[in-house]
């Protein structure tokens, strides 16, 4: 048996607690010193490191309990209330992108500019390449949140509530350009699935928080309990969110959060995989982000593309987002607030694009203007989003952020240094 993925997690911690106290140090988020820790030690620099297997599924269940967290912290009455503001803000979130990167690859996805020698029509093509746009990852958003004591503000409720449904507008478009060029694919079955997995996750939801809410005052002595049956919700709902119904896992795992956010543990059990996140997995999944950096040889045009596609990406969130959240009644601050906050592309942009190149509307070609995308704009939100909230006021109500990488405040008791 190969022991080197002892090393390599020995490696991973280390170097993005260290690099994270150094990007601190810079008045920026340690999930960005994590994000570098990955990519110094991954392909793109020295090589010590692959994103192996074992790594991608560990980095995978680190983003299910960070969005579990997430949810499990999150206020589901404020949820409601910004679930208009949200809808708006996640539509033009998605429209912008989407009909400004179909623009831009029409530019470039031309013979003359750029040959990519895909068979499918090149219609179809410049689209998928606007719906790659269209991806929001919000996990690193929402590490950055925590960070800043911002999660539960209005701002960090209604990001993560035009997250999700940005996920699912996404996923419909995905859906509908792929299905266009693969037939064994159904629209119609596919939307049928996202409006059966909102209909599941009430249903189930309701059920889930009265049997988990009688059970837990049963068992009231042990609160270890109630964090691994929390854990055995999380993985189910995202294991059904994905495998059933065809929605992100990290969805799931969100969903399942705000179903135990109202019981009178949810504080003692998102404490506990805070300790969990923190010490594994949390950077192991920030880390993998860096991993995966593989930039194969580029022409002179495709490097020119991928500038141009990194500008349009920052740009058409940040507008899009911004004009939904001042169309909702958020002012110009707040607006750029909510915009920074959906610009990390994340693997989701990844994902997007592999599912692209299985029918034939992605050209390998164009992989690597793709992973430049997703690489700098999840660098580049966390900084964006800390630079538009300014420096910290003292009166913020008591919401203190927690360092991305490091451990919680234990109850009653001062934090170890």
């Amino acid at each position: 048996m190969d022991y080197k993925y002892l090393l390599d997690l020995a490696l991973i911690l280390l170097s993005t607690k260290l690099l994270g106290l150094v990007t601190r140090k810079f008045k920026m988020p340690q999930v960005v010193g994590a994000l570098l820790a990955g990519i110094i030690l991954g392909p793109a620099c020295l090589g010590i490191i692959d994103n192996t297997n074992f790594i991608k599924a560990l980095s995978e269940i680190g983003v299910i309990v960070l969005m579990f967290s997430a949810g499990m912290e999150s206020d589901i009455h404020q949820l409601k209330k910004a679930g208009k503001a949200s809808f708006i803000i996640a539509a033009l979130g998605v429209v912008v992108p989407l009909v400004v990167g179909f623009a831009v690859a029409g530019v470039f996805n031309d013979p003359s500019v750029i040959q990519t020698d895909l068979d499918a029509n090149r219609f179809l093509q410049n689209v998928f390449i606007g719906v790659i746009l269209t991806a929001t990852s919000v996990s690193i958003t929402v590490e950055t949140l925590k960070e800043m004591g911002k999660l539960n503000s209005q701002v960090g409720i209604t990001i993560l509530g035009a997250a999700v449904i940005d996920d699912i507008l996404g996923i419909i478009a995905l859906t509908i350009i792929t299905s266009l060029a693969d037939p064994s694919v159904a629209v119609g079955i596919v939307l049928l699935k996202i409006v059966g997995f909102f209909a599941f996750a009430v249903g189930v939801g309701f059920v889930t928080y009265i049997l988990f809410k009688k059970w837990s005052d049963r068992h009231i002595d042990d609160h270890r309990r109630f964090v691994v049956m929390a854990f055995v919700i999380c993985l189910l709902m995202s294991f059904c969110a994905e495998e059933w119904f065809g929605v992100a896992d990290i969805t799931g795992a969100f969903i399942a959060g705000l179903i135990l956010s109202n019981t009178s543990h949810a504080k003692y059990m998102a404490s506990r995989f805070e300790t969990l996140s923190y010490t594994l997995l949390s950077p192991i999944f920030f880390a993998s982000v860096g991993l995966s950096v593989v930039l194969t040889d580029m022409s002179m045009m495709i490097v020119v593309f991928a500038l141009v596609l990194l500008g349009v990406a920052i740009i058409t969130k940040i507008v899009g987002c911004g004009i939904g959240a001042r169309l909702s009644g958020f002012n110009n601050r707040e607006s750029l607030q909510i915009g920074c906050g959906m610009v990390s592309r994340g693997e989701v942009a990844l994902i997007v694009a592999n599912k692209g190149a299985a029918v034939g509307l992605m050209s390998p070609l164009l992989f690597g203007p793709v992973v430049i995308v997703v690489v700098v704009t999840t660098i580049l939100s966390p900084i964006l989003l800390k630079l538009s909230f300014g420096k910290k006021k003292k009166k913020d109500g008591g919401e203190n952020g927690e360092p991305a990488l490091s451990p919680p405040k234990p109850a009653g008791g001062t934090q170890e240094q």
